[in-house]
């Protein structure tokens, strides 16, 4: 019986700071800038999905096809010095590659959102 009553007296302690943690995480959760910063993310996220289809997808091609009708982000190099028809062909056979045209097409996702992000400072604040 007294082991009961220790039991419920250690767990009754609990349940009162797990409420009174619930309360301040909810009062934490609810200030204006965890809100702000919450859809801040949602926001960035989606403008990056956007700029990711606009370089893959528009840029990326166009550049490929001025270049001479290349598929830029299929570039790479095989490390173990072999042959391979493709990227794909490359990955398949567990070669080691650099694939350098991908990198490119992220590089160009990055300096796209850099210099937007630079002139919402810019002009914003």
């Amino acid at each position: 019986m007294k082991k009961a009553k220790e039991l419920e007296q250690h767990l009754g302690k609990h349940l009162d700071s797990g409420k009174s943690f619930l309360k301040e995480f909810q009062k934490f959760a609810m200030r204006g800038n965890v809100v702000d910063l919450a859809i801040g993310v949602v926001i960035g996220a989606a403008f990056g999905k956007i700029v990711t289809s606009m370089v893959g997808d528009i840029i990326m091609p166009s550049i490929g096809l001025i270049v001479g009708k290349v598929d830029l982000k299929k570039l790479y190099i095989a490390l173990d010095r072999k042959h391979y028809d493709s990227i794909e062909a490359a990955v398949a056979a567990k070669a080691p590659i650099l694939a350098y045209g991908s990198f490119l097409q992220s590089l160009v996702d990055f300096v796209i959102v850099a210099f937007v992000i630079f002139l919402a400072k810019l002009f914003l604040l």
